[in-house]
């Protein structure tokens, strides 16, 4: 048995690959879509990754190709000298797995495909579907022409699109199905009136503190709201439109110095915590820092929301008079410590116990537990 029918067979016996799809992934094995060039996780590099080539190291490639893990295929939008942030990749095989089951697509179904990327999923959806139900958006150009050339040499053919995946494609609209592959913050309105009443989007979607669920939403009839809950803990790159603000720390000095209500520790105890705050606080968004002379002692959270305000506890001594620093019209990090009280008042509500409406005219709101209890 070769990796790849490894793999699948993994994946079914977890429960994760349905039948109804492992055709579409043997037809369209992974590793015929990533690039010859991928990023691999290297913490002795100054980027963070290390770059590896089929040519040069074969063995390193395949065993990436055939992992079911995440695999980097650009870094910075392409653009070279940058931070080495992954911009571009291709997916665990088993989330998309999980994806595609909750996208819960028919034969018959046509299937906007929003993050085209290596072409992978796109050619998934056009094994399962046929080619010509299927449309593919994906806004990095130079992405997707080799998406092309590899949809191409594994025989599929689907309708490709350069263009931003926010406004969708409405010539081919409506769809059954939107997928997207790239999180959102809020869901596009024209997402909503591209897809057909009754018809299901599934989309990673988060906070600028926590990008972390997995929407599956049911759209409505026209003029009525669509809801939707989540059903899984997921993480992918941003939309670019949607990419959450840079943390930075105003130049003007903390108007506010207190000891911490709580240790910082608590506030990403876990993916519901962290969810929950990210819900509750809107807005901001955290990275930590820290001295390199003294890590330990110095090591702390910093938030901001990109609107002047910003906040900065310390991990050490958490208790301390000074162990925050606030400033701007907002106090962060106590936004923070209230939501993560909230949540357990709330009696520590998973993920899953939350879920977003989109009204008609595009306004979203997110819920706990049904659409009428709306989270402030």
């Amino acid at each position: 048995m070769d990796k790849n029918a490894q793999l699948l067979t993994g994946l079914v016996m977890a429960g994760a690959l349905g039948e109804g799809w492992r055709g579409a992934f043997e037809r369209a094995p992974r590793s015929s879509f990533i690039p010859d060039a991928v990023w691999a996780p290297d913490d002795d590099s100054l980027t963070g990754y290390r770059r590896i080539t089929r040519h040069d190291d074969p063995a390193a490639w395949w065993a990436l190709a055939n992992a079911d893990d995440v695999v980097v295929t650009q870094l910075d939008d392409g653009a070279d000298g940058g931070p080495g942030t992954a911009t571009s990749s291709a997916s665990m095989p088993s989330l998309v797995a999980t994806m595609l089951r909750h996208l819960d697509a028919a034969d018959g179904n046509t299937v906007l495909d929003i993050g085209t990327g290596t072409g992978w999923t796109s050619a998934l959806l056009s094994a399962r579907l046929g080619d010509q139900r299927v449309t593919t958006i994906e806004v990095d150009q130079a992405v997707a022409a080799e998406a092309a050339q590899r949809l191409s040499k594994a025989g599929f053919s689907p309708t490709r699109v350069v263009g931003d995946g926010l406004d969708g494609h409405r010539p081919d609209a409506p769809y059954d199905r939107i997928h997207s592959t790239a999180a959102v913050r809020h869901v596009p309105r024209a997402w909503i009136e591209q897809t057909t009443p009754g018809g299901i989007i599934v989309t990673p979607w988060g906070t600028p503190y926590a990008n972390a669920g997995l929407l599956r939403l049911l759209v409505g009839e026209r003029g009525e709201p669509s809801h939707g809950r989540f059903v899984d803990n997921v993480s992918f790159m941003w939309m670019r439109a949607q990419r959450p603000h840079q943390v930075v720390e105003l130049a003007h000095p903390p108007e506010h110095q207190s000891a911490s209500a709580m240790d910082p520790a608590l506030a990403l105890d876990d993916v519901d915590t962290a969810f929950a705050i990210g819900v509750r606080v809107p807005g901001v968004r955290f990275e930590h820092r820290w001295n390199r002379t003294d890590p330990t002692g110095t090591y702390r959270m910093h938030l901001s929301d990109g609107a002047g305000s910003w906040a900065s506890v310390r991990y050490t001594d958490w208790d301390a008079p000074d162990a925050v620093r606030q400033a701007g019209p907002r106090r962060l990090w106590d936004e923070i410590a209230a939501a993560r009280s909230w949540w357990l008042e709330e009696g520590k509500p998973t993920l899953s116990r939350f879920g977003v409406t989109v009204a008609a005219d595009g306004t979203q709101t997110v819920w706990l537990h049904d659409p009428g209890n709306v989270v402030g």
